[in-house]
C-alpha cells in the first residue's frame, strides 16, 4: 500500500494548538483503552469535557458528541464524598466490555487487524506492518497489560506522545510526515468504522458521546494533515 502523493506536502503546523491535541488524544486513549474507572469519569465531570472540546468545524458529530457526553456528565450525582452511583459505574463497565472487550466477541473490536484481514485475526498483516513502522520510527509503547499493539486506545497513546513532540518542534517536518503515515496506512483505514459500531452498539450516552467525538477528531487531523483516504476493503 502506498502513500497518496498528497500527502508529500509539508504540512502547516504553525496554526495548530498541539498541546491541546495531545490532551484529546490523552483523554480518547484513557477512555478506550481500559474498563473505566471512578476517578476518570469524576474527572471528565469536573473539567466539564463536553463544554472545553473544541468545536473545529462544526460537524454534526462534534455537535451531537458534545451533547451527548456533556449531557450524560451533567445528570450523573455524585455523594457527599465526590464518588459516583456505584449502580451508574457498574453501567459504564459493562457497556465498555460489550463494546470494546468482552466476554464474546465485542460489538466494536478495537484492534485494526480485525477490520482489515480477511479471516477477521488478531496481530494478522497489519499488526506486523505496524510494529515495523513502530520500529522503524523508535516508537516505544508502555502498555499495563499485554494486548496486540494495534488497540484504537493505543494509537491515540502514540498520538498524545507525537503531537507533544510537535509543540515542542513545530518545524519538524520529518515527525509531521510520521504521524502522517501513521494515520493514513495504519489508523484511518479502519477507525472509523470502529468509531461507527461503538457509536451504534452503545448502551450509554457516555460510550455514544466518546464515539462520535473520536470519529470528528480524526476528521479533523484528516484535514489537519492533509490526508486522502485510502480505498481499503474492511471485512466488518
Amino acid at each position: 500500500m502506498s502513500v497518496n502523493a498528497t500527502t508529500d506536502a509539508n504540512v502547516c503546523l504553525a496554526t495548530i494548538d498541539f498541546l491541546e491535541y495531545q490532551g484529546l488524544a490523552r483523554i480518547l486513549h484513557h477512555c478506550l483503552i481500559r474498563y473505566p474507572e471512578q476517578k476518570l469519569i469524576q474527572d471528565l465531570k469536573e473539567c466539564d469535557i463536553a463544554g472545553s472540546w473544541p468545536e473545529f468545524g462544526l460537524r454534526e458529530q462534534n455537535r451531537a458528541g458534545r451533547h451527548l457526553l456533556g449531557g450524560y456528565l451533567q445528570q450523573m450525582t455524585l455523594n457527599a464524598m465526590g464518588e459516583m452511583d456505584a449502580a451508574t459505574l457498574i453501567e459504564l463497565k459493562l457497556d465498555y466490555g460489550q463494546l470494546f472487550f468482552g466476554p464474546g466477541e465485542p460489538n466494536a473490536v478495537p484492534q485494526g487487524s480485525v477490520y482489515l484481514s480477511e479471516e477477521q485475526l488478531f496481530n494478522d498483516r497489519s499488526t506486523m506492518a505496524l510494529i515495523d513502522f513502530y520500529r522503524a520510527n523508535g516508537i516505544e509503547l508502555q502498555m499495563d497489560f499485554p494486548q496486540p499493539i494495534d488497540h484504537i486506545g493505543l494509537f491515540f497513546a502514540v498520538l498524545d506522545q507525537s503531537f507533544g513532540r510537535v509543540a515542542a518542534e513545530p518545524n519538524n517536518q520529518v515527525l509531521a510526515r510520521m504521524i502522517q503515515v501513521l494515520l493514513q496506512l495504519h489508523l484511518l483505514p479502519w477507525a472509523f468504522r470502529c468509531f461507527e459500531l461503538a457509536h451504534q452498539y452503545a448502551a450509554t450516552d457516555f460510550y455514544r458521546g466518546v464515539a462520535l467525538l473520536g470519529y470528528d477528531f480524526l476528521q479533523q487531523l484528516q484535514q489537519d494533515f492533509q490526508i486522502l483516504p485510502i480505498a481499503t476493503r474492511l471485512y466488518r
